[in-house]
Order: structure tokens, then C-alpha cells, then sequence
């Protein structure tokens, strides 16, 4: 029985647009943190999901209030416009002719109201694909997995406990729970109430089982909450405290058209497999993954029924047949590059991905390089990867949550903060107070910050405090205007001879031990690039600016190394 998962952590290296420029300041309301605006997020975030197929993933996942949702019923004249093409090319008495078998919880009007949520399901296109077809094959493909999943699987000939003859294409949504598990019980709770970002995001509630329900069998907290986040604008406790919902309302439903409409990167939505808007990379070409019912199969269930080891295994056997079945009593064409098979295909968690640059990814982590321009070298920046995280490409205001770590996912990451407005302007840094713009020893300086020394304009290239451009070894200036000048030598005057006069004897002081022999370095104090310190015996040296950074505890790839 197929359960929808955390998509597994396939890739040792992630794939990400060229970094964005980004400008951090420290926190005035917080002397470990820093702050970046909003302007630069959101830029940032739009710089690396350029490609049109993040607007197409997004509109699909578009969702009408659930108030609209619920006044939809058979019929209705003001029922929405991929409603009303649903209930003409597939209307109440062909649900039935399917349905025979069902159990009571799915109705048609729970099919309209689940599809009426989605507008992208049985939508319009305006590039001149024929929306009804799309729409009658996309039904025709979720019965064909319906059948597998919650169907009866009786043969035509078992007269006793198929009286009416159906075909087991016919036989769809018998099961509206997992079989074996009923409301009440504790179930699929693996993982729930570790401290970690799946629980932190989508918490398990006392009492409750994410067994599977529904259409497509949703299970695992992980699931529900992210159900619920779609279901009930962003609220994933809905779902996790009340999961029974998806087996006795329209939810039931309403989580399969969800599933059918959402990519799992690098896996395509599977309506972007029927109406064709996804283009296979040259990865997913070499693998055989193309057009066809046969890669809707390896979304679903890849790792386990596609591939020439499953070829007469049972699952997508029976899909399969199921799919041959519907879509010739519907009389859906096949294309010639279409296969309703997959064992020809390498299952999406066996293909291999490192390196392409063609495939898209819909998850984000944080970019771990190192920017020496940058407080701490940290990037301040998330990337897109192709494993599964606290973070989605496809959720609004999920790029700000990963930039400031919101479910605490990155360890070690900076504190930040997004504000509207930063507290200094870099791109105006002259001070106000200060037209001549004089360096300032106590004043925080940023990339591309210029200040004046004795006539001479210098220019940050990168941050720092209290590094003079006069004096300055660490190359963070640069002269801009202005010739700086070099220091007059001291005029050589010879000494006027003196008479020695014999040193009195001194009994000799014991030299005073330090208060802190162990230890040189200050907590409070500035150091520099270059600048060296003792910790218990050990020297090491700043390859930046920084302060308050314990030698002891900086690690590997810290601002402090020992020489």
C-alpha cells in the first residue's frame, strides 16, 4: 500500500543559483545577531527561482477558501469553472458506474468539492491544449491508482463477493482507512516528539495515528501537516490534531488531488506527466522516464514497483491493467512516445543526479560556502537542494523562514533577523553629522563604505571595525582618491656624550606572576586579521576581524588557526 514520504536525501551536493549579494548588519537589539532586510530577501529568493516552472508549480497549488469549497454540490450553477468541466466530462452517473463498490465517505460531491479546491486540476489553458481531454485523463489516471490502492482487487468471476460482475477496474475506493486501524488508535507515530525541525514544524498531537487515510492513503505527521498547511492557510495543526478528518469529509478526497498536483523535486507533479507542461531532462531521458502512465507510477511508487527487477511484480501489474482498462473504456489515446509501463525506467530514488544542471529542485537548506566579505563568512543566504527540508520552494515566506533558521534546522547558523528597513544605508555612507566623512574608529564599516584619512578616500571591501585605512595590514581598504603619505623620518641628531655614572646596587624584585598565566586572549577585546593570542599554551592567529570568538572553541573552519 503506498504511503507518501519524506523524499530521501539522494544528493551528496546540492544545486543552487549563483549567490546573491547580500548585506548584513549587526542586530542593534542583539549583540550576537545581525539583521538583513526584507528587500534583499525576497530578491534573493526570486534570483534563484527564475526558471517559469516555479510559477507553474505555484499555480497549481493555488487553493480556493474553504468556504467556496463547501458550497459547491452537483449541479450548482455557481459551482467553479474546472467544477463544472469535471461534471461534463465525467458526470454523477459515471462516478457511480466507478464507485459501486466505494465506501460510504466518498461521494461525488466530495469528489467535486476536492477538485474544486484546486483550480489548476481540470483548469483552463490558454496555449491551446485541449482542457477537456486533460481533465478526462487526469480522472482516469487517479482511478487507475485508486483501484491499487483502496480498491477491492476481486476478480470478475468471484460471483460470491462480486455479484455484480465489475471489473477491478471498477473497484475503487473500498477502503477509506488502512485496513487494520481505525480511529482511536496510536499508529505511524515513528519520529514524533524528537527535537528536531519535522516536529518543531508539524508536531505530533497526544493521543493520535497517521495511519493511512483517504484516496491516496496519507500517512506519517510529516504528511498531515503539510496537508493541513495547504488544507487551512498555513495551519499544520489542524490535520495533526485531527487527523480523522481526512477519512470522513471531503478531505478524503481532497489529499489525492493534492498529492496529484504537488512535486516531489525531482519528481514532476503528475498532472505536469499528463498535460505535458513538464519536459524530462537528459538525466530522466537516459533512464527511460518520459510520457506516460508509467512514470505517473515511478512518482508514486518508483523505488518499489518500477525497474526490470519488478516488472511481474504485482502492484504496478495491477495499475497497470487497471490504467489499460479505464483508459480504453474511456477511449483516452495513448501518444506514441507514451509507455504504461516503468520497468524500463530507473525508480527517481536509483537516479543519479549529482551534477545536473538541468533539473529542478523545490526544497530549501542553507548555503554553508564561506564569504570572506560576510560577518562570520556566513552567507545569510538558503539555496535549492534536492532532499527534503524544513523549508519549500513552493510555500510563500518559506525563504525567510530558512534564512532565519525558523525551525532551527541549520546548527550553528547566525542569528538573524529580517527587518524592512536596515539600521545604516551602505549605499549612502557618508555620515551626516560628519560631511567630510572622517574614518571612525568605533564605527562599523561595510562593503563599499568610504571614509576619509588625512585627504586620502579609502573603500571597504568588506567588513570591519576599528581598522584604520592609514595604518591598515589586512588589504580590507583600498585607496580610492588621493595619494596617502608616507611618513617623514625622524631627523638624525647626534647624542651629546655623558659621563656613565656607576648604577647603585638594587636588591633584585621576584617577578609578579600574571593574574592569568594560562591565557592571553580577551574576551572583550578587538583582534584583527593577523593578530595572534595565547589560549593555555596554544597560539593562534585571526584570519579576520572578529571578537568575543573563544580560539579554544572556533574549530576547524573558524576565524581563529593555530600556527
Amino acid at each position: 500500500m503506498f504511503k507518501l514520504a519524506l523524499l530521501p536525501s539522494l544528493l551528496a551536493c546540492s544545486f543552487a543559483a549563483n549567490s546573491f549579494t547580500m548585506n548584513p548588519q549587526p542586530d542593534p537589539d542583539n549583540p550576537t545577531g545581525y539583521v538583513v532586510s526584507k528587500a534583499e530577501i525576497k530578491a534573493a529568493e526570486d534570483a534563484k527561482t527564475l526558471d517559469p516552472m516555479y510559477d507553474v508549480w505555484a499555480k497549481a497549488l493555488e487553493t480556493r477558501p474553504n468556504s467556496v469549497v463547501e458550497a459547491i454540490d452537483a449541479g450548482v450553477p455557481t459551482n467553479p469553472d474546472n467544477v463544472k468541466r469535471v461534471e461534463r466530462v465525467f458526470p454523477q452517473s459515471e462516478w457511480f458506474f466507478l464507485t459501486q463498490m466505494a465506501a460510504p465517505e466518498y461521494t461525488y460531491t466530495r469528489f467535486l468539492r476536492a477538485i474544486g479546491k484546486f483550480p489548476a486540476f481540470c483548469g483552463d489553458y490558454t496555449d491551446g491544449r485541449d482542457a477537456d481531454a486533460i481533465c478526462k485523463k487526469s480522472i482516469v489516471t487517479a482511478f487507475a491508482h485508486f483501484s491499487q490502492e483502496t480498491g477491492g482487487h476481486i476478480a470478475v468471476d468471484n460471483v460470491s463477493d462480486n455479484p455484480l460482475g465489475l471489473e477491478e477496474w471498477q473497484q475503487a475506493l473500498v477502503h477509506v482507512r488502512e485496513m487494520g486501524w481505525s480511529e482511536g488508535q496510536e499508529g505511524y507515530t515513528t519520529g514524533c516528539g524528537q527535537n528536531d525541525w519535522q516536529n518543531k514544524r508539524w508536531p505530533c498531537a497526544a493521543g493520535q495515528g497517521y495511519f493511512g487515510r483517504g484516496a491516496k492513503q496519507l500517512s506519517y505527521h510529516f504528511n498531515y501537516g503539510a496537508f493541513s498547511e495547504v488544507m487551512y492557510d498555513g495551519d499544520a495543526t489542524v490535520l495533526l490534531n485531527n487527523p480523522g478528518l481526512v477519512a470522513d469529509s471531503w478531505l478524503n478526497l481532497a489529499s489525492a488531488i493534492w498529492f496529484f498536483l504537488t512535486p516531489q523535486a525531482p519528481k514532476p507533479a503528475m498532472l505536469h506527466v499528463i498535460d505535458r507542461t513538464w519536459t524530462p531532462s537528459q538525466r530522466e531521458t537516459d533512464a527511460g522516464i518520459g510520457y506516460g502512465f508509467g512514470t505517473t507510477i515511478n512518482v508514486i511508487n518508483g523505488g518499489i514497483e518500477c525497474g526490470e527487477q519488478n516488472k511481474d511484480k504485482g502492484q504496478p501489474v495491477n495499475r497497470i491493467r487497471y490504467w489499460e482498462g479505464l483508459s480504453s473504456h474511456y477511449e483516452i489515446p495513448v501518444e506514441a512516445d507514451e509507455k504504461n509501463t516503468c520497468w524500463q525506467q530507473t525508480p527517481y530514488g536509483s537516479l543519479n543526479l549529482n551534477g545536473a544542471t538541468d533539473v529542478l529542485y523545490t526544497n530549501w537548506d542553507g548555503n554553508w560556502k564561506y564569504y570572506p566579505d560576510r560577518p562570520e563568512g556566513a552567507s545569510f543566504e538558503c539555496e535549492l537542494v534536492g532532499f527534503q527540508t524544513a523549508y519549500s520552494a513552493l510555500v510563500p515566506g518559506d525563504y525567510e523562514k530558512c534564512v532565519t533558521n525558523f525551525y532551527g534546522s541549520h546548527a550553528n547558523w547566525p542569528e538573524t533577523r529580517v527587518v524592512e528597513t536596515l539600521p545604516t544605508d551602505p549605499s549612502e555612507p557618508t555620515d551626516p553629522t560628519d560631511p567630510a566623512n572622517t574614518w571612525d574608529a568605533n564605527k562599523v564599516y561595510n562593503t563599499g563604505d568610504q571614509v576619509v584619512v588625512n585627504g586620502v578616500t579609502y573603500q571597504a571591501k568588506w567588513w570591519n571595525q576599528g581598522d584604520n585605512p592609514a595604518t591598515s595590514t589586512t588589504g580590507v581598504w583600498e585607496v580610492i582618491s588621493g595619494t596617502p603619505t608616507e611618513p617623514t623620518p625622524p631627523v638624525a641628531v647626534e647624542p651629546t656624550p655623558v659621563e656613565p655614572t656607576p648604577p647603585a646596587p638594587v636588591e633584585p624584585t621576584p617577578p609578579t606572576e600574571p593574574t592569568d598565566p594560562s591565557s592571553t586572549w580577551d574576551a572583550a577585546a578587538t583582534y584583527n586579521t593577523g593578530d595572534q593570542v595565547t589560549v593555555n599554551g596554544v597560539t593562534y592567529q585571526a584570519q579576520w576581524w572578529t571578537q568575543g570568538n573563544n580560539p579554544e572553541t572556533s574549530g576547524e573552519w573558524g576565524v581563529w588557526k593555530r600556527v
